[in-house]
């Protein structure tokens, strides 16, 4: 069985968000205990399996995700990764991918560039939970509940804030057990003269990995937030995780198109029939 770990959101390694890609041929999916084995031996934020369908009017390729821990609904970078992954096999431009999130799909374009087609999340403003300034170590504004998402997405007065954020994990994973919320996202306007229009962080330290690097299913809520706030549907996002990330954004309706590139940094060969 083939495996890659590729940095997603990136433009060099080490940088990004890092997935494992397993491409599958088109006999179908191995055991799921076989595919979170898989996942937790690699031990990264995310591992991705997909293989060919050659039956489905629909899509082209199914699309799995799974962390170390679970199966998750929906994924951005690892997304990006798969999307990465086939172009270097060859199979370039527009693929459709059929996951528990519905139908998605990504075009590779010869620059390199991947762009994801998402749903946009809902956005509802909520009230600020109970303790949200002590777990974020930081005075939040205001805050939204992001729908089937499950995330809360919570603004900050600016940049600087959002960078000096010191989160109590345990705080925010007793927050998000309480609140039934997936991931809490911090998020701000940029400062003047930056060369993107917004910044975030994402926790999610009940998925047991503390904070994301660049979390692409975070910005189809975040996409549609700061597009509405400043008139205009193209946008540029920074992640000032450890590692960082810049993404292209443009809303379309329902929509949204996340954009980035993805390097790969290791391609290898799992053992498994010994």
């Amino acid at each position: 069985m083939r495996a890659r770990i590729v940095d997603a959101f990136a433009e060099q390694p080490f940088t990004g968000n890092p997935a494992g890609v397993v491409l599958l041929g088109d006999s179908g999916w191995p055991e799921d205990v076989l595919m979170r084995q898989v996942a937790s031996e690699l031990n990264l934020p995310m591992t991705a399996f997909a293989h060919p369908l050659g039956y489905d009017p629909d899509a082209d390729w199914a699309l799995r995700w799974f962390m170390p821990l679970k199966e998750e609904r929906l994924c951005g970078h690892a997304t990006l990764a798969v999307a990465h992954a086939l172009a270097e096999d060859g199979v370039a431009g527009h693929v459709r991918f059929r996951t528990l999130a519905g139908i998605l799909s990504t075009h590779a374009a010869s620059d390199r560039t991947i762009t994801l087609d998402f749903p946009a999340a809902e956005l509802d403003e909520a009230p600020l939970p109970e303790g949200l300034p002590q777990a974020l170590g930081a005075e939040p504004v205001r805050a939204w509940r992001t729908g089937a998402l499950r995330d809360l997405v919570v603004e900050l007065a600016d940049e600087a804030s959002v960078r000096a954020a010191a989160p109590d994990l345990a705080a925010i994973s007793t927050l998000n057990q309480r609140g039934d919320i997936r991931g809490l996202t911090i998020t701000a306007l940029s400062d003047p003269g930056r060369s993107y229009d917004f910044v975030s962080r994402f926790f999610s330290p009940n998925d047991g990995q503390g904070e994301d690097a660049v979390t692409g299913s975070a910005h189809t809520a975040l996409a549609p937030l700061w597009a509405e706030r400043l008139g205009r549907t193209e946008l540029t996002a920074f992640q000032a995780s450890e590692r960082t990330g810049r993404l292209g954004l443009v809303v379309k309706g329902d929509r949204v198109h996340i954009s980035g590139r993805a390097v790969t940094v290791l391609d290898g060969q799992l053992q498994l029939d010994r």
